[in-house]
């Protein structure tokens, strides 16, 4: 599906026909042989429209004769909901600069496009692409910042109810909420890569507009405070696994040692009453009429002194 997009009066109004200077959205589903076409007719390599429907596609430019290419992760919901799958994945956008338009794909409906479809951002516009796609950096930024503050708060709510009690549902949700830091951790990384690079080889051809420079340089250090942010929280979900795992590990350890001790205790009055199950002449108290309540008070008191001795050396 092909979006033909302009902005006017502050509000992005879709075209029927493509119109010098819009904006060039390519989202699901694709018809056949459309980005074929699309690539013919802007006369760019088909490489730049495919590469980035790879979800695993790593963040990356290039530059051809009749375009520049831009690849750049965003996290997503993950569609999928078992309880081994990430709450969140990745997965890149192009962007993709010609002479005349800025041309975007991706190979699912993005969130961070949306924001722009729907005018919730400001101060960017079709036909000054350059601040276009620093818009675009600082929205992905954003959105990489409200996801971890949503998968941090659903850390907290698992935390507190896996103190609680040790089902394995909760270990399963952190361990969803791990592989979506993963993601994220690779992701921002190879994002600020890509923006140092950039900044670097002035691939956006900012030149001496030091508004833009400056707007650059603000979306690289909030990409390196997200990817911090990222690492903390990775780093901290990591020691409440391990100390949740020492927890476990000494819970079981001290069910066994009093399991341990009650056997003990258990023995002697079952093995003294063992002795006077058997038919054998000659035992204590065989012949008195008191014989077996003698019998109950001493297994008792043999029980009650071990528990003493056990508790006097903090083992029970």
């Amino acid at each position: 599906m092909i979006q033909y997009l302009l902005k006017e009066n502050g509000k992005v109004i879709e075209q029927e026909h493509l119109q010098p200077g819009c904006w060039i959205n390519i989202k699901p589903p694709f018809e056949p042989n459309e980005l074929h076409d699309i690539a013919e007719f802007f006369e760019i390599p088909g490489d730049f429209l495919t590469d980035a429907l790879d979800i695993d596609e790593r963040s990356r430019y290039e530059k051809e004769d009749n375009g520049r290419l831009i690849l750049v992760n965003t996290p997503i919901l993950n569609e999928k909901e078992q309880e081994n799958e990430a709450l969140y994945i990745t997965a890149p956008i192009g962007i993709i600069l010609t002479e005349n338009h800025l041309i975007t794909i991706s190979a699912q409906e993005n969130p961070v496009l949306q924001l722009f479809i729907d005018s919730r951002v400001k101060d960017w516009a079709p036909e000054q692409p350059n601040l276009m796609v620093l818009r675009i950096f600082e929205q992905i930024v954003l959105r990489f910042l409200a996801c971890l503050k949503k998968l941090n708060l659903k850390r907290h709510l698992v935390e507190s109810e896996l103190y609680n009690s040790s089902q394995s549902s909760d270990l399963k949700q952190l361990l969803r909420i791990e592989k979506s830091l993963v993601y994220f951790v690779s992701s921002l990384s190879s994002n600020e890569l890509l923006k140092m690079k950039m900044k670097r080889t002035d691939f956006l051809r900012l030149k001496n507009d030091e508004d833009l420079i400056d707007l650059f340089e603000d979306v690289i250090i909030d990409n390196s405070q997200a990817l911090d942010m990222a690492n903390i929280h990775t780093n901290i979900i990591n020691g409440t696994m391990e100390a949740h795992a020492s927890i476990i590990s000494n819970n079981l350890n001290l069910f066994v040692n009093r399991l341990t001790i009650i056997t003990v205790v258990l023995m002697l009055p079952t093995l003294i009453a063992s002795f006077y199950g058997m038919n054998v002449e000659g035992l204590p108290f065989d012949d008195s009429p008191y014989g077996f309540a003698i019998i109950v008070i001493l297994s008792i008191s043999v029980s009650v002194i071990l528990l003493v001795i056990f508790r006097r050396k903090n083992l029970f």
